[in-house]
């Protein structure tokens, strides 16, 4: 008998590739750039990108942090990485090591930071501006102040939408045209990018010169009204540990949250909240098998532990010891996961994908 032991997480690159050029398409006169902060979504953040960089002629890159940046720099050497949190005390330095990192400027603040320590180079960061997200961004009230020779120093402007993924919502209406009206008066030369994943979907005038590719991209539904046209590009698999009977009146796990109406069979999947599975799927979840050709559902009962899960398979033939628990598929996405964890497939994929204990495999 062959047993392991280690929850399983396969990341499809080929899909990933394919959700990049459905995009690219989708957005096309709009530059495709790829946004691969927090690990490309915990995914690998240096893989993505030299994928992209090499396969896909991405030029263009986003991440959080200027650390995260320097990671992925050596593997694009002739791209733009734009670090979404600007620059600091902490990241001026990478900035000096690395010509091809461009600050997104969003405040006054960071703009006197930046004019005083910047490297002596042409390099032109980006300005986010504040649309109606009331996030990060300049207001209003602050570009009047900026000059005239503040004004050209950059060479992107960009905005964020707070409900791209809602396609009828009033709101994106509101900052669409919030965002032409500050570009014509204060960036009438200067490229522009409103839209990340979600926006892609929302029409020409929201794609303007770049669209940022995220979640989409890693094969989450960011324009749920619709089906998804994205490949799924996830998978978690976890071995199962053990297969026991449960008499009628027993308890489940922790807290003794479940108890059996009748007897029952269960299985012990080596997979918990320590790996990143929500801990809110307790008595909700869904575990898949693949047994006789046939692929059926158990459901999680008890609570989810640190490392294990529990789930009833009484109806689920020939299970047996070192079989494969299927918990995020093709056929039981990540976003649908989070719907029955009251959450987002971004927050899910984030965690999973920084999490050590798994055994990582790329399908390439």
């Amino acid at each position: 008998m062959n047993i392991f032991t280690r929850p399983i997480l396969e990341i499809n690159l080929k899909n990933l590739l394919n959700n990049y050029a459905v995009l690219a398409k989708l957005a096309h006169p709009a530059v495709p750039a790829a946004v691969v902060k927090d690990d490309a979504y915990g995914l690998g953040a240096e893989i993505v990108a030299k994928l992209l960089y090499d396969k896909a002629n991405c030029r263009t890159f986003f991440v959080a942090h200027a650390v995260e940046g320097a990671k992925i720099a050596p593997m694009v050497p002739l791209a733009d990485i734009y670090v979404l949190q600007g620059v600091g005390s902490d990241s001026i330095d990478i900035f000096a090591q690395i010509p091809h990192l461009l600050p997104v400027i969003s405040s006054p603040e960071g703009l006197d930071f930046w004019l005083k320590n910047r490297p002596d180079d042409d390099r032109k960061p980006a300005i986010q501006i504040e649309t109606g997200l009331n996030r990060l961004g300049f207001r209003e009230e602050e570009l009047k102040n900026l000059s005239h020779d503040n004004l050209k120093m950059f060479g992107l402007v960009m905005s964020h939408l707070a409900c791209g993924d809602e396609k009828d919502h009033f709101m994106n209406a509101h900052q669409l045209a919030n965002f032409e009206r500050l570009k014509h008066s204060y960036f009438p030369n200067t490229k522009a990018s409103l839209s990340a994943s979600d926006g892609v979907f929302l029409g020409t005038n929201f794609r303007q010169d770049m669209v940022r590719l995220g979640a989409a991209m890693y094969g989450i539904n960011t324009a749920p009204y619709r089906p998804n046209q994205m490949q799924n590009v996830v998978s978690v698999k976890a071995p199962l540990l053990q297969v026991a009977n449960l008499p009628k009146g027993d308890f489940v796990g922790y807290s003794a949250t479940y108890r059996a109406s009748s007897n029952r069979k269960i299985a012990i999947v080596s997979i918990g909240y320590g790996d990143g599975w929500p801990r809110s799927l307790s008595n909700v979840g869904k575990v898949f098998f693949k047994t006789n050709g046939q692929i059926s559902e158990a459901r999680i009962i008890g609570r989810v532990s640190m490392d294990n899960i529990i789930c009833d398979v009484t109806e689920v033939c020939d299970i047996k010891v070192g079989d494969t628990a299927y918990l995020a598929d093709d056929f039981y996405t990540l976003d649908e996961v989070a719907i029955d964890a009251g959450t987002i497939a971004y927050e899910i994929m984030s965690r999973l994908g920084k999490n050590p204990r798994f055994d990582r495999k790329y399908i390439k």
